[in-house]
Formats: structure tokens, C-alpha cells, sequence
């Protein structure tokens, strides 16, 4: 079975909460937030780690939830603003899953089908509730910490 990192996206990848006004835009369906996000680290940095995990066998996955609201039309729109902000950030050349699933459904139940893996989160209750391995806080920074990843 393949070694699996799951990498959350707002907070995590993605700077959502330093986004102007983003509480208001999300509440009034607007996926601006999402659009204009700006990187939370220096794409370069980033993207030759994971593409060294890579290197050495991991698979590198998204996992994000979609909004709050329950609006199938806005969670639609969201997906496709987080898609896209992975493709423009280049993100897209080291994913092998990208999965935009239901606010609130849990992150390990929707992972589950491909195995054990590493989630990368800025959310205690998602780290807290991943039991497929091991987690990453995003909190901290993650670059170092997956770096920790390729000593084993």
C-alpha cells in the first residue's frame, strides 16, 4: 500500500484567514477568500520538499473541506477556486489526489480507502481525530517537519 501526506489548505497551505474581509465574503457565498489566498510559504521551498517525499516513495494528497453553508451551487464554486489556486501556485505538478470533501465529514473517513498516511493540519480536531498515522501540525512549520520525513 502507498505512503500517503494529506495536505490540508486553508491555514495550512493557503493563507485564507489573512485574506481581507474573508468571514464576510464565505458568509455571502463569495469564493474570493479561496481565489486570491496568498501561499502561506514560499512555493519553492515547499514544492522541493514534497516533491522530494516523492522522491522517496510518498504520494502527496489534498484534503480540504468545502464551506460551511450547506449549498451544493457554493460548494461547487469552492472546489473549483481551490483547484485552481493548487494549479496557479504549482501545486498541481506534485499532487496525485486532490479531495474536496463535505465541511465537517472527517478527514480520516474520507482517506481511509487509500491507507495509512500523514495528515498536515492546522485544525486540532482533525489531527485529533486522524487515526490512519501519524500528523503534522500546521500550526508550527511544516516545511521543517516534513523535512523530519526524509531522515527516516
Amino acid at each position: 500500500m502507498d505512503k500517503w501526506i494529506w495536505l490540508d489548505m486553508d491555514g495550512t497551505i493557503a493563507d485564507l484567514y489573512s485574506v481581507e474581509n474573508w468571514l464576510a465574503d464565505l458568509i455571502a457565498f463569495d469564493v474570493r477568500p479561496y481565489a486570491i489566498a496568498k501561499p502561506i510559504y514560499n512555493a519553492l521551498d515547499i514544492l522541493e520538499v514534497l516533491s522530494d517525499l516523492k522522491s522517496i516513495g510518498y504520494k502527496i494528497g489534498i484534503i480540504s473541506w468545502g464551506s460551511k453553508a450547506n449549498n451544493a451551487e457554493y460548494d461547487i464554486r469552492v472546489e473549483k477556486a481551490k483547484k485552481k489556486w493548487l494549479i496557479e501556485n504549482n501545486f498541481d505538478i506534485v499532487l496525485d489526489k486532490i479531495i474536496i470533501t463535505p465541511y465537517g465529514i472527517c478527514k480520516a473517513d474520507t482517506c481511509r480507502q487509500f491507507g495509512k498516511g500523514i495528515l498536515v493540519d492546522d485544525e486540532e480536531q482533525n489531527r485529533k481525530a486522524w487515526d490512519l498515522g501519524e500528523t503534522i501540525d500546521a500550526t508550527q512549520n511544516i516545511i521543517k517537519n516534513l523535512k523530519k520525513l526524509l531522515t527516516y
